[in-house]
């Protein structure tokens, strides 16, 4: 029965076919630009690191000795990050920094180039599951012995050696040899949650959270040496003249993550740090201990707004649209079912029911929605197009996978399905005596 419902519903839409073509276009615009809107939502708010974000965790002490502040700072202090790293508290633990570095590749013919360079330790690769193509991370000895080596991005690698393996090749960060010891797989997290601040100061401008990851990747203790300590600083909570270096600086450019296998560790975790913070108010050096944070990884994100918002503006007026296209398609629907009273009222006299009337004009909606999401799936893959065009930061991030694809099939069928109830529902009611009487 239902395939002779089917081939029913082609018959009608082939009847009348400028109607049927308005319903499927104004299914497919409504869908295209709503998927659109929802396949750049979920990349841009997706968990970055699916089954380990719950244990990672952000956690902030505020070092202005100010006892008016308002809440920790979005970085830390290099004091307060040293003390906390250095007490390896949690099951892996990762400092942060990143600052700009000139670099020169020798026997290359490539030029000197100018890049963000990032300097952290070693269970920073381990614990946001980085992936390598060539070589592998230092350890523990290279950030305590101050080693000169690096991590390099694939897109440097592809740059400066043709993609070739570079492990061991040497290069040159502000007149400092450092050996190349792994080449990083294709990476890009979105955002790039472990460069994210912002937080109480976030004003919408988010387009740095969707940056490429930094080229190179050196120890911690290392950058402090080939940066002379000279880093993005974050802001600061007295004058700084910008003469001394950070590690003495009243300014907080360190991020500190930390990873925590379990609720107990997490607890005691959190009581460490808030005894951390009443240990230096006693000692003078800052004003409060009592507003200590720690979030894990999506509770920050959310706190930083990394989704921009002009993406949440444009997905609420496009799904807005959606609707405006489903009420659009109900006129029409009801039209061509109405339309065709004096069919119905013929098929009702020799013997059909409501319930089969009511079934095949439900079977017609679902093809006009198979047809309209097959057109709103051309569209939304139009409409990223565009938006991998757009001069912003997760451009390139934006595309369309199957499970995306699913969902705009499901999402055309169920809208149209939807519209074609209070039309099929008008159709099953038509009275065949009346038709009839008429024709």
């Amino acid at each position: 029965m239902f395939g002779y419902y089917v081939q029913l519903a082609f018959q009608s839409l082939r009847r009348n076919r400028v109607l049927t073509a308005l319903m499927i276009l104004a299914i497919a615009v409504g869908i295209g630009a709503s998927m659109t809107t929802l396949t750049v939502m979920r990349i841009l708010s997706g968990d970055p690191l699916p089954g380990r974000s719950a244990q990672i965790f952000y956690p902030q002490v505020d070092a202005n000795p100010d006892v008016t502040s308002h809440g920790p700072y979005d970085l830390l202090d290099y004091r307060s990050a040293m003390d906390l790293w250095s007490a390896h508290r949690a099951d892996r633990q990762a400092l942060v920094a990143a600052g700009d570095v000139h670099l020169v590749a020798p026997h290359t013919d490539v030029p000197a180039l100018k890049l963000s360079m990032l300097t952290t330790t070693a269970d920073f690769f381990s614990m946001f599951n980085v992936p390598f193509q060539y070589g592998q991370p230092w350890g523990d000895a290279e950030d305590a012995s101050r080693a000169r080596v690096a991590v390099i991005s694939d897109d440097l690698n592809n740059k400066l050696f043709a993609g070739a393996n570079s492990v061991g090749r040497t290069i040159r960060l502000h007149d400092n040899d450092v050996r190349i010891i792994g080449v990083l797989k294709p990476w890009r997290p979105s955002p790039l949650f472990y460069d994210v601040g912002g937080g109480r100061f976030a004003d919408g401008d988010t387009g740095d959270f969707y940056s490429k990851p930094q080229d190179v990747m050196v120890p911690f203790s290392t950058g402090q040496d080939i940066n002379r300590n000279h880093f993005d600083i974050f802001t600061c909570y007295r004058l700084y003249d910008g003469k001394s270096n950070e590690q003495t600086s009243p300014c907080v450019w360190v991020r500190l993550w930390v990873q925590l296998g379990d609720a107990s560790k997490v607890t005691a975790y959190r009581r460490f740090v808030a005894d951390y913070a009443a240990q230096q108010k006693a000692l003078g050096r800052i004003g409060r201990a009592d507003d200590t944070r720690m979030m894990n990884l999506m509770q920050w994100l959310d706190f930083n707004h990394v989704v921009p918002g002009d993406v949440r503006l444009e997905t609420w007026l496009a799904l807005a649209f959606l609707i405006i296209c489903l009420f659009n398609t109900v006129g029409l629907l009801l039209a061509k079912f109405l339309q065709r009273g004096p069919e119905i009222g013929v098929r009702r006299a020799l013997g059909a029911s409501r319930a089969a009337v009511f079934a095949q004009c439900l079977v017609e909606s679902s093809v006009v929605g198979l047809l309209g999401g097959f057109g709103g799936w051309l569209l939304t893959l139009l409409g990223l197009w565009i938006v991998r065009r757009q001069p912003t930061a997760y451009a390139d991030l934006v595309h369309l996978d199957l499970a995306m694809f699913l969902a705009t099939l499901a999402l055309s069928m169920a809208a149209t399905l939807c519209a074609g109830i209070l039309p099929a529902f008008r159709a099953s009611r038509v009275t065949p005596a009346l038709q009839l009487k008429t024709t």
